[in-house]
């Protein structure tokens, strides 16, 4: 059973590839490139952050400035507390793998992720299983994201080389994998290998 602790979400927008998860509190989505988890006990996805956002709940409406006479920006939501009701934060997740039973595999499961799933950040030893194997890393590459891939790349690999103990040999591993995946297109590797060093 997941952890009650870990739990920073709710999936509003699924899909096949990727979902779409709401933070309970305002402005703690997990990091960029952590690995996050969603599904039930038979099936649990894994996936990769790569794009946060934060908006108003009402489409449309756009924020307006209030902090003309605040001394700091903390001063803003404690002189005007229901902002907290106002705004969601949003975060985006490529599905990179998933575990059924007790095995790892890192391609995409066979069914989206449910509405109302509930999101859990993984756990230093869950990230040290699921990236022991550098397959995820082709999902990335090929995913087509909105956002640079080769700052999620870079971003999850830092990320998930600090749960082991010589975090360099493992991003020394990764580089490595990347070279035969983007080894022909040189600007895009050396573009992520000068982000993981």
């Amino acid at each position: 059973m997941f952890e009650q602790e870990n739990r920073v979400g709710e999936v509003i927008e699924t899909g096949t590839a990727e979902f779409t998860a709401q933070c309970y509190e305002l402005y703690q989505s997990p990091p960029l490139g952590g690995l996050v988890k969603a599904g039930d006990e038979s099936v649990k996805q894994y996936a990769i952050v790569y794009n946060t956002t934060t908006s108003s709940i009402e489409p449309g409406r756009r924020p307006i400035a209030r902090g003309k006479d605040e001394s700091s920006e903390e001063g803003v939501y404690q002189s005007s507390p229901q902002l907290l009701k106002l705004f969601r934060t949003e975060f985006n997740a490529l599905v990179a793998g998933f575990r059924e039973g007790d095995k790892v595999f890192h391609y995409l499961p066979p069914r989206p992720v449910k509405i109302h799933s509930f999101v859990y950040e993984c756990t230093d030893e869950e990230v040290k299983e699921f990236s022991r194997s550098f397959d995820f890393l082709n999902i990335i590459i090929n995913s087509g994201l909105s956002v640079p891939v080769e700052e999620i790349i870079a971003a999850s690999l830092r990320s998930m080389s600090q749960v082991y103990e010589d975090p360099q040999r493992y991003l020394v591993s990764a580089g490595k994998e990347l070279a035969t995946l983007m080894g022909n297109d040189f600007n895009r590797l050396k573009s992520v290998l000068s982000k993981i060093r």
